[in-house]
């Protein structure tokens, strides 16, 4: 066999799987409601695109660490959020998840992973052969780790090095922790070098955003990027913020960037400056006024006696859990998507795909299947929204939700 072993059972990442999938199925007639693929629905601002453009010429390989302009400003953007990085703190990738792939290709340790997580991080660590401890949150803690199940895994693994990830506001619940100091200090009591994956920062729904490096600042990597605020998924560009304390691992990856991706696009690391360098408080604030309301909407909508579900705190997801009202339907959450699927044409991601046994019957909703350009053109910064708003701007997600709603009631009736 010509396969090493451990990649055998390797499959695609269900949310680039799902994607393809509902294509194919748009592309056959099928009406979908595209909630699997958790892309932003909104445009890259008009002034990135331009400049973009006024760079398609630089074609010239730039520093594997990034272009220093652009590390700079990212570095400058950081420090305005009281984050305490420089500029040779940055690293500039294709995405963050090569640079989370090579963070696991070069880390000595064991890592720690909460249930739920984004569908990447184990995958990853599988590759790598990196060992993986898995801890189960709750929803009464809003899907996120505590202190007594981190002291709990630290005296599980003892004397090794420790490198837990985690995401927030959370893919795929869209909550935060709830006392993410108390968080913070635990995690530095412990020793852990924290992998602080914050692509949904930018979109946090209230005003103050709390990170743990903002507590715990010498054990945090900040990982962060153009996809989820900018629009610019695509684009594929992502940093690194690394604290001068774990240098070594800094070197680690630059290194291996030198030996992998080379450097990222040109012309893309160009027009990020502008991205990074220019206000975009306008675009932002719609942005969020929309995905609030919706969120709300959805929130509202699948909070039922027997629907469990929190109220995302930011980015685009939710997270019901129709373990109670359908387990002597579906023997697994996978089961449970495919016939909604089928049934409906409303594609979601199983909450196994994010950790969960594969009995218990949650999904996670990507709440995007909108036109974002023309949502944000037709709202003030200001302006408080209404259901007509997102019955008339995002029909789709609304009637997709209901579709979930109706189908899930009449199996129990």
């Amino acid at each position: 066999m010509y396969i090493k072993n451990h990649l055998l059972d390797l499959k695609p990442s269900s949310t680039l799987a799902i994607n393809e999938k509902t294509k194919l199925l748009e592309k056959n007639g099928t009406k979908v409601y595209k909630f699997g693929f958790g892309q932003s629905p909104f445009p890259v601002p008009n002034e990135i695109i331009n400049e973009l453009s006024n760079n398609a010429s630089k074609k010239n390989y730039l520093p594997s660490k990034g272009l220093l302009e652009l590390r700079e400003s990212i570095a400058k953007n950081l420090r305005c959020k009281k984050y305490k990085f420089d500029t040779n703190n940055i690293i500039i990738g294709p995405g963050t998840k090569e640079l989370m792939f090579l963070l696991q290709v070069a880390f000595e340790g064991d890592i720690v992973l909460p249930i739920p997580s984004w569908v990447s991080y184990f995958p990853q660590a599988l590759i790598n052969r990196n060992k993986v401890h898995f801890i189960q949150t709750e929803i009464q803690d809003n899907w996120h780790l505590t202190e007594n199940k981190i002291k709990e895994v630290s005296d599980k693994i003892g004397n090794k090095e420790k490198l837990i990830i985690i995401n927030y506001p959370n893919n795929p619940s869209g909550t935060n922790p709830k006392k993410i100091e108390n968080l913070s200090n635990c995690l530095k009591e412990y020793n852990f070098i924290v992998l602080a994956d914050e692509i949904y920062s930018d979109l946090n729904f209230n005003k103050s955003y709390q990170s743990i490096s903002h507590f715990y600042p010498e054990g945090t990597i900040v990982s962060n990027g153009l996809s989820k605020w900018c629009g610019a998924g695509g684009w594929r560009l992502g940093y690194f913020a690394i604290p001068g304390d774990l240098n070594n691992l800094n070197n680690s990856i630059s290194n291996l960037a030198t030996e992998t991706f080379s450097a990222v696009a040109s012309p893309i690391q160009y027009a990020a400056i502008k991205a990074y360098e220019s206000n975009q408080e306008d675009y932002l604030s719609k942005s969020k006024i929309i995905l609030r309301k919706i969120a709300e909407e959805a929130y509202k909508k699948l909070n039922t006696n027997k629907i469990k579900v929190i109220m995302p705190e930011g980015g685009f997801y939710i997270m019901p859990d129709f373990s109670d009202l359908l387990d002597k339907y579906f023997k697994s959450s996978e089961e449970m998507c495919n016939q909604l699927l089928i049934d409906t044409g409303v594609a979601v991601l199983p909450g196994s795909d994010f950790g969960f046994k594969k009995n218990k019957l949650i999904c996670r909703l990507s709440y995007v299947d909108f036109d974002g350009e023309k949502f944000l053109n037709s709202i003030k910064k200001t302006e408080i929204l209404e259901t007509e708003h997102l019955n008339k701007f995002a029909p789709k997600v609304m009637e997709g939700i209901d579709k979930i709603i109706e189908w899930s009631s009449k199996l129990t009736k």
